[in-house]
């Protein structure tokens, strides 16, 4: 895998030479758009809304619309005077508490590798920051923009995780938030319990992707049966709206109570989901691989 990145982690007197690669990858299945009649890939044109005539690259500019059909134009001198200056550092401006930042800030991470020569004061970084439970509060530029960033140890090594600012979040107060009342203890008292019944250990794996799972199966279910008509689809129960709070809590602490009793009966949770999560990998292969040739 290639850097996206190349740099170093800055603070005080210290440079620690690094690599950016991303942590996450994009799973979701791409689709073309056709004409029916021949399947033939539809492609899009720039077009101008005043006559619907195809516009070339040459002659596009960019514009910001101050007021409702009144645009200021913007050029490539333009940006460049407020061109933010990419010094290839992350910037450490502060150290804080890991549990003081609400999770609500931090949107893409990153895994930093260290580059050569950088590994002693790498691992004094990670330490240092695992020891006092903090993470660095930086800024860094990727690509021509400037954005906030968290420097946390994670595992054996670091990583920078991409942060919005304070401006990007939305207010609370923009949402309905619910009336207060005041629940019975009898409901309290089953509502925690049906908590406490559906409790278990954080396991990342035992979650799956179902309708992108299911996406796939259907997607070679149609290349194996070409032409045939599909079955159709099973009516869902939808749910209703909650009448009785304590009828409901009562049948979900059944409900839960009796789907626990039969996996403990089976096997322990996590054989099962590790099974589970094999079993589909090996099942599914095969379509991810179709699939995704089909889509590209």
């Amino acid at each position: 895998m290639r850097a996206i990145w190349k740099g170093s982690i800055s603070f005080g007197l210290v440079n620690i030479p690094i690599a950016l690669f991303p942590a996450t990858k994009t799973e979701d299945i791409k689709f073309r758009l056709l004409r029916d009649k021949d399947m033939s890939p539809v492609n899009y044109k720039r077009v101008a809304a005043a006559d619907g005539k195809e516009v070339p690259w040459a002659n596009i500019v960019k514009g910001y619309e101050h007021e409702k059909g009144s645009f200021v134009v913007l050029k490539d001198d333009d940006f460049k005077r407020v061109d933010i200056e990419a010094t290839q550092t992350v910037d450490i401006l502060s150290f804080v508490q890991l549990g003081d930042v609400n999770p609500v800030f931090f949107h893409k991470p990153y895994y930093m590798e260290p580059l050569k020569g950088a590994d002693k004061a790498y691992v004094l970084l990670r330490d240092a920051l695992r020891d006092s439970g903090k993470i660095g509060i930086a800024k860094v530029v990727i690509k021509t923009r400037q954005h906030l960033a968290a420097v946390k140890p994670q595992e054996e090594g670091l990583m920078l995780e991409l942060m919005h600012y304070a401006s990007e979040l939305r207010d609370l107060d923009e949402f309905r938030q619910p009336k207060e009342t005041q629940p019975s203890k009898r409901e309290l008292d089953m509502a925690k319990a049906l908590i406490k019944s559906m409790s278990d250990e954080w396991n990342p794996e035992g979650y799956q992707n179902e309708y992108r799972d299911a996406l796939e199966e259907m997607i070679e279910e149609k290349i194996a049966r070409g032409s045939k008509p599909a079955p159709k689809a099973k009516a869902r129960k939808q749910p209703s709206n909650v009448i009785d709070l304590v009828a409901v809590l009562e049948e979900s602490l059944r409900g839960s109570s009796s789907a626990s009793a039969k996996t403990k009966k089976k096997t322990p949770a996590k054989k099962a989901a590790k099974k589970t999560t094999a079993k589909r990998t090996k099942k599914r292969a095969p379509a991810k691989k179709r699939s995704r040739t089909k889509a590209a």
